[in-house]
Order: C-alpha cells, then structure tokens, then sequence
C-alpha cells in the first residue's frame, strides 16, 4: 500500500519565507529583544554575577538599539 501526502492542505511557502511572515517574525524579535534587555537592566549585581555577566559586557547589551 502507498502513502501518499495531501499536499492540498500544506502552505505553498513556509511562513518565515513569506512577506507577512517575515515582518511578523522580524517584529517577535524585536519585541524580544527589549524585553530581555529590560530584563537584564533591572538586575542587580549578586544577579548578574550568578548569570555569569559582567557589568561591562551587560552595558554593551544595553547600548544596542533593540533591531540588534
């Protein structure tokens, strides 16, 4: 017996590859992005010497604009 895939169902393109789906992925990372250095800017120091991050390598992370 064979197998076959209904590709009826199946998107023509993946949705990372698709302009809707690239602009929805590129803003997910920009939100992100600020969240996670709002995140890392409210830690104190006992924080973040427990994460490993030293306070320069944290003011570098925080100087990036959130596109980066």
């Amino acid at each position: 017996m064979e197998r076959t895939l209904d590709t009826s169902t199946l998107p023509l393109q993946p949705s990372h590859t698709r302009p809707l789906g690239r602009l929805q992925a590129t803003l997910a990372l920009w939100l992100r992005n600020a969240r996670t250095r709002r995140q890392l800017a409210a830690l104190d120091a006992r924080q973040l010497a427990d994460s490993g991050i030293g306070p320069a390598e944290r003011q570098r992370e925080l100087q990036k604009p959130f596109w980066r």
